[in-house]
């Protein structure tokens, strides 16, 4: 798919995040890759677009983090959903759906179909 709107990668980032730790504990990098796979390579995210993120959700208390030692001695920060963090994801999983929905059959009434879906 052609660049996603920086607007729509911040509104869905937070959802993006919390779903792909509720498959469990996951590390910066990984997450990225995650994102990437999940995209089938449409959507590629930077360090600078996913750490401020991951901060606020543990600030907000919806993720929390650990570090952990390497077999090669070097540290990775590991990040996990909280209680919280389940609560808001299904809230907002909710609302995306009712959001697609309400999309879906707004677009449904154009005459000609459109080019770009």
């Amino acid at each position: 798919m052609s660049e996603i709107s920086k607007d729509l990668v911040a509104a869905s980032s937070r959802m993006m995040i919390l779903s792909i730790l509720v498959g469990g504990d996951n590390y910066g990098y990984q997450i990225l890759q995650t994102v990437k796979q999940l995209s089938d390579g449409g959507w590629i995210w930077s360090d600078g677009m996913l750490y401020p993120v991951l901060h606020k959700l543990e600030k907000e208390k919806l993720i929390t983090s650990r570090w952990e030692e390497m077999q090669n001695g070097r540290k990775r920060k590991y990040y996990q959903i909280t209680d919280k963090g389940m609560k808001s994801l299904r809230k907002t999983v909710k609302e995306w759906k009712f959001v697609d929905s309400t999309l879906n059959k707004a677009w449904g009434r154009f005459i000609c179909p459109l080019s770009v879906i």
